[in-house]
């Protein structure tokens, strides 16, 4: 009798994926499908001619572009990086500075650093599935957390976990914003607990009708001034203000995780992109994400009201939902409990529409009354076409 194979290390988290996941993920490549699953960016704000003078001057400089690159970063990106979050309270160095893969490598090094399998991980739910994916080989014990709820208690909800994760801009799936009150209360928790406290922050320059709120991190160095030597990790990425096809990210943290961070990123990758690191470095010294920041957040505030006018016109019998102040999603959830989101998503692909149902954003995968919309990749028509198809998909049912 021929013995089994071995059953492969990964077999048990890979379960908890499904077959949603990857079909929305796919979404784009389908004709005539109108796509509000995805969290993609306009390409038509893709400062395009600017990137490619930046990459033609950039690769002149070959001796350092074109090898292979130092494992934190280039020193230069790091210190500008360093240099655009300093506060008067809190001084950053290269040391508070690791040059990531784009945001989702941040991630995936965070829970390699900070998950040991079966601790618990207190997630802000509905969770970045991304995150959910880079963390779920790690098996954690999820503990969905609600910071923007009233009640919220910050300290017991970070009290003995390996960290505590939050995307206080518009967090992805909700599209909420956390107050400035309660960034402070996770600030003093992590301070209070020392329990790390990640902040994701790839929306925090999609602010449509307020100025922008201080990130925990410029409050956790408040708290302690001078060199951050704090417990947050502030992770952040060019993908939602110049391209994402950069795939340039960042950590900020403690000089000692970010040793830790690095110490990871050195077999995961050795190095980022020299080439695309020296390119962000030049955006930043020009000025690129500010010059093309206007023209976005006008783009993007009124793909957001035609979503919002188009929901209300057609799905406000269906559904409740909060209108973003910044960000690029919606997120709605069904008035009747026994609707089920997960037969929504098929339906609306029958239908010419894709949405993406709660249960994937769920670290419990309990969610079954909710969908995730996104308004900044298509233009007002398609998104009033998008909502009349999913009107249609979800009247049918």
């Amino acid at each position: 009798m021929n013995a089994q194979p071995p059953r492969p290390a990964f077999a048990g988290w890979l379960s908890e994926t499904n077959d949603i996941t990857a079909r929305f993920l796919a979404a784009g490549g389908v004709p005539g499908l109108i796509n509000l699953a995805g969290g993609l960016p306009a390409p038509e704000t893709y400062p395009g001619e600017a990137v490619a003078a930046l990459a033609a001057e950039a690769a002149r400089e070959s001796a350092e572009t074109l090898a292979y690159g130092p494992i934190h970063g280039l020193p230069a990106l790091r210190d500008a990086v360093a240099a655009r979050f300093s506060t008067p309270e809190m001084a950053l160095g290269r040391e508070n500075v690791l040059i990531t893969t784009a945001g989702m490598q941040g991630l995936s090094l965070v829970g390699q650093v900070l998950i040991e399998p079966g601790q618990a991980v207190a997630c802000q739910s509905p969770a970045y599935l991304g995150a959910l994916d880079a963390w779920r080989p790690r098996r954690p014990a999820w503990r969905p957390i609600f910071p923007e709820r009233n009640g919220f208690d910050a300290e017991a909800a970070l009290s003995g976990a390996q960290f505590g994760y939050v995307v206080p801009n518009f967090s992805n799936p909700m599209g909420r914003l956390v107050g400035l009150e309660r960034r402070l209360e996770l600030a003093e928790a992590a301070e209070a607990t020392g329990t790390w406290l990640v902040e994701d922050d790839p929306y925090g320059a999609l602010y449509y009708d307020s100025e922008p709120l201080p990130r925990i991190l410029s409050l956790s160095g408040a708290l302690r001034p001078g060199r951050y030597r704090g417990p947050v990790v502030y992770l952040g990425t060019f993908s939602k203000e110049i391209a994402p096809g950069l795939r340039i990210g960042w950590a900020i943290a403690a000089p000692e995780m970010i040793e830790a961070l690095a110490a990871a990123k050195q077999g995961a990758d050795m190095c980022t992109s020299p080439l695309t690191q020296k390119i962000a470095l030049r955006a930043l010294e020009t000025g690129l994400p500010e010059a093309i920041r206007p023209g976005l957040l006008s783009l993007y505030a009124k793909r957001r009201d035609a979503l919002a006018a188009a929901m209300a016109a057609h799905l406000a019998g269906l559904f409740d939902w909060e209108v973003p102040v910044g960000g690029m999603f919606l997120w709605a959830t069904a008035k009747d409990p026994a609707f089920d989101t997960d037969r929504l998503f098929e339906a609306g692909l029958e239908a010419g529409v894709c949405v993406t149902p709660g249960r994937v954003f769920d670290p419990l995968g309990e969610d079954r009354r909710s969908i995730r919309l996104n308004f900044t990749l298509n233009d007002e028509a398609k998104l009033e076409e998008g909502v009349r198809r999913l009107t249609k998909a979800a009247r049918a049912m």
